[in-house]
């Protein structure tokens, strides 16, 4: 069993508060990302898991034993860092034998799981060449591999596709849950690209200043966010955000009205949001037709990203390409709200009210 459990992790660092009494489960055998900005204390969190870094309170478990006191190299998990952090005059199978020469495994068990790793990575005809003499996926798979060599417990992945280009990138993605997939060892990734945490958790922990804001399946995340920074930090382009008054059926933002679902609060000051990909271009005398002027569209491939005026306030939209009905620039045009896809969010809290 791999679980880990942290209970009330507190990190500081001076006056600092990097982390505020975090509490987290991961799952026997599940694979957990932490997303978040940059400063939001994803990878303190990470590092403390591995022992890299100490809390000031709460403990860390991993298997149901406490390890807070435990040595880093004794908790038998494995770390894979953004920048690969391979030894450049070491060849491949030098690189991936490493750790485990430090640990006086026999020679013949480590020259068995060498192999075997090389073959499930496809680092079998890359043994001899330097890091140097490698592609940047391929380095990569060589980071994994080495940590992959020593059975780990856990996996602890910090950011370990950020220097990759976007194809590159989508390509890793996929080996990295296929290789899950097959391992199904406890893994916790960190990253702040939220295509990464979509496409790849199990669930997702969101984290902003020290906390976890919301951890749920990619579809609770997406489709159920607790709060208005969830709902803006997943999902792109960010989601619409009109601060409006409910009035019966509608929601009155600037001169529109936009629809309200059936259970929706039926007056005071809301929130209201709407993903622009949950918005459709409609006739003029379609039920709950909007009328709005084209300011800008960004051309996607099969999508275009327009960004428009209505009541008053500003709107995006992510419509199918049609060249036929397309909104011009500067033109007037019609669209619709489906009211089964609005989020309404508190004003005072950016809490979650529908």
């Amino acid at each position: 069993m791999s679980q880990v459990v942290c209970t009330g992790i507190t990190k500081r660092y001076g006056d600092a508060g990097a982390l505020s009494g975090v509490d987290l489960t991961v799952n026997d055998g599940e694979f957990l990302v932490l997303l978040g900005p940059s400063g939001c204390g994803k990878s303190t969190l990470l590092r403390i898991i591995a022992g890299i870094d100490g809390q000031d309170e709460g403990s860390v478990a991993i298997g149901g034993a406490v390890v807070d006191n435990v040595h880093p190299r004794d908790r038998n998990v494995a770390m894979v860092f953004q920048n690969y952090a391979l030894y450049p005059l070491m060849t491949v199978r030098e690189n991936l034998a490493f750790n485990l020469k430090i640990r006086k495994t026999p020679p013949s068990e480590a020259s068995a799981r060498i192999l075997e790793v090389a073959r499930i990575l496809g680092l079998e005809e890359y043994l001899e060449r330097r890091p140097a003499q490698l592609s940047g996926g391929q380095r990569q798979r060589v980071a994994m591999g080495r940590a992959m060599v020593r059975n780990p417990r856990v996996f602890l992945f910090d950011e370990p596709l950020s220097n990759l280009d976007a194809r590159l990138r989508a390509k890793m993605r996929s080996e990295i849950k296929s290789l899950h997939a097959s391992l199904h060892t406890t893994t916790v990734y960190v990253t702040h690209d939220q295509i990464e945490a979509m496409t790849m958790g199990d669930r997702i922990a969101v984290m902003k200043n020290g906390v976890i804001e919301q951890i749920g399946t990619p579809q609770q995340i997406y489709f159920e966010p607790a709060n208005l920074y969830v709902a803006t930090f997943v999902g792109a382009p960010e989601i619409n955000i009109f601060r409006g008054r409910c009035d019966g059926a509608h929601c009155i933002v600037g001169g529109a009205r936009f629809p309200l679902p059936a259970n929706a609060p039926r007056d005071g000051e809301v929130l209201y949001c709407v993903r622009p990909h949950d918005l459709e271009v409609a006739g003029k005398e379609e039920d709950g037709a909007l009328s709005a002027v084209v300011e800008l569209v960004e051309p996607t491939g099969g999508f275009l990203i327009v960004h428009a005026a209505v009541g008053g306030a500003k709107i995006v939209l992510q419509i199918p390409h049609d060249n036929a009905s397309s909104p011009a620039l500067g033109k007037d045009f019609w669209f619709r709200a489906a009211s089964d896809k609005i989020h309404l969010f508190a004003p005072e809290t950016g809490m979650r009210l529908l």
